[in-house]
């Protein structure tokens, strides 16, 4: 099984990002956008998972006792290297706190934390194949033209394990698990 941990948009949040990049879906035809009820904001990525670590994972993500956190959205973005379109996410010391502290109680069940720095974000859209691609060009420049974009902030009270099942459309995510915040 495929597993990370994250956080949920509120529907309000994701109704807002839905009307902002309902025009983008159309003009950019090329790209894999992502379902919006799929939107969230990773904290952990796990991987391939055996079934049998299933049981240390829920029993130590329990553990976690944060607080609830502050989500800000930021500027639409983008990870060209992966041709991945986002909105970023503010890295609040809230969000930075359960980052850390879901990694360290992962580490327990012999998941090795990530090499790279946490860029918390949303992704909306995929570049389609690992060549270049006019449709991710053009939204690069497309983008930089619109005015600032301005989404509701919400506070998260709780942080969800979601399970990856891969096809040829693309991902589909399923809550496996939920664990509150504080």
């Amino acid at each position: 099984m495929r597993l990370f941990t994250g956080i949920a948009l509120t529907s309000e949040v994701r109704e807002a990002l839905e009307r902002w990049t309902s025009d983008l879906r159309t003009a950019f035809s090329g790209l894999r956008w992502s379902p919006p009820e799929q939107w969230h904001v990773t904290l952990q990525f796990l991987g391939e998972t055996q079934e049998i670590r299933y049981g240390c994972i829920v029993d130590e993500l329990r553990s976690v006792r944060a607080q609830a956190v502050d989500v800000q959205l930021g500027e639409p973005g983008f990870f060209e290297r992966a041709g991945i379109f986002h909105i970023a996410v503010q890295a609040t010391a809230s969000l930075l706190a359960l980052h850390s502290q879901t990694e360290a109680a992962l580490t327990r069940c012999e998941f090795v934390p990530e090499a790279r720095v946490y860029a918390p974000h949303i992704t909306l859209a995929r570049r389609k194949g690992r060549g270049p691609s006019p449709d991710f060009e053009r939204l690069q420049k497309s983008v930089r033209g619109h005015p600032a974009l301005r989404l509701p902030a919400w506070r998260a009270k709780e942080f969800l394990l979601y399970e990856s099942f891969t096809g040829p459309a693309g991902s589909r995510y399923e809550v496996r698990e939920r664990f509150p915040l504080m």
